[in-house]
């Protein structure tokens, strides 16, 4: 099992303890390179404007921005987006800056993408908000020209909803043949099959029964296409990670809304000691998971980064 980090960057109301915005952007590089020297395999950053679970006031800094700033904080460790939104770049700008990036991180990006959800951020910067099948008819455009970016040298391709047309990308990113893709969703009838034709990794999140159910359907869809169901790296998003030596501890950190729904949060996220923990790590493992990308609801004091490693990365 691989595990990532997502860098606190506001959406959560994460950073909300610190006034200074320079200092919060400081708190998510050191959460950054802890994770790094700890031994993690990936960091990840959310593509949001506004915080959740309601728009405020409160920072909440810029997904690509910051993916460039930390690419050169680290040294080692992957660096993704959990995910992009399609929407609010166009596709091929969007490539070139991940080509960029990759550049910048020398070969270090995993680039993240979905078809966007997230209506009041779409109201509020100006962007439309299509039906949801709309959404993902951009996205299968959107990919299409973003792999054609990255492996021709002048992309052409005509959709209905994004078009180039002998578009030049140089350089087009370290990696080979191209900068993976991971495509998060977990929709059965076209989200999963887009994953089928154009992704390197998958995002799932759920009960290890949803997440064995969407596995099945997305072999499915791979067999449909001629596509080795292997070749894709299967990952789950674990939105809420609190863990600590003792129960009373782990209960501290949660919401009390949480708290009240404890037994239903342990079957979507990763509550609990070391050793809970353990078990449910195990069953990830055992459905397919290769790498879960978690979320630490208190990352930036860094002791449960600390903790989570020495049970589960420095024991390897």
């Amino acid at each position: 099992m691989e595990y990532g980090v997502i860098v606190p960057q506001g959406w959560k109301m994460d950073l909300v303890d610190i006034a200074d915005p320079v200092e919060a952007y400081e708190a998510m590089t050191r959460v950054a390179q802890e994770s790094e020297l700890l031994g993690f395999d990936s960091i990840w950053l959310y593509d949001h404007f506004h915080t959740v679970p309601k728009p405020t006031q409160e920072v909440t800094f810029e997904c690509w921005v910051s993916t460039a700033a930390l690419a050169r904080d680290t040294n080692r460790v992957r660096i993704g987006q959990i995910v992009t939104c399609n929407s609010y770049r166009n596709p091929a700008l969007l490539a070139k800056m991940a080509s960029t990036v990759d550049v910048l991180s020398h070969g270090r990006l995993y680039f993240g993408i979905g078809a966007g959800w997230y209506e009041h951020e779409y109201r509020a910067y100006g962007y439309p908000f299509p039906d949801g099948p709309e959404r993902l008819r951009s996205l299968r455009d959107a990919l299409q020209i973003i792999r054609a970016m990255w492996t021709q040298e002048e992309a052409v391709f005509e959709g209905k909803y994004h078009q180039v047309q002998g578009a030049i990308n140089q350089p087009k990113g370290v990696q080979k043949p191209h900068i993976p893709i991971l495509i998060g969703g977990s929709g059965e009838k076209v989200t999963l099959k887009l994953v089928a034709q154009y992704a390197d990794a998958c995002n799932l999140s759920g009960s290890i029964a949803n997440i064995r159910h969407k596995l099945g359907v997305l072999r499915q869809h791979c067999e449909t296409v001629g596509r080795d169901f292997e070749s894709i790296k299967r990952t789950v998003i674990i939105d809420d990670c609190a863990i600590a030596e003792t129960e009373d501890e782990v209960l501290a950190k949660l919401q009390p809304d949480k708290r009240d729904n404890l037994e239903g949060l342990r079957q979507t996220q990763l509550i609990g000691t070391p050793e809970q923990l353990r078990q449910r790590i195990a069953e990830y493992a055992e459905v397919g998971i290769q790498e879960l990308i978690i979320r630490f609801v208190d990352a930036t004091k860094l002791e449960s980064l600390r903790l989570f490693a020495n049970a589960f990365i420095q024991q390897k």
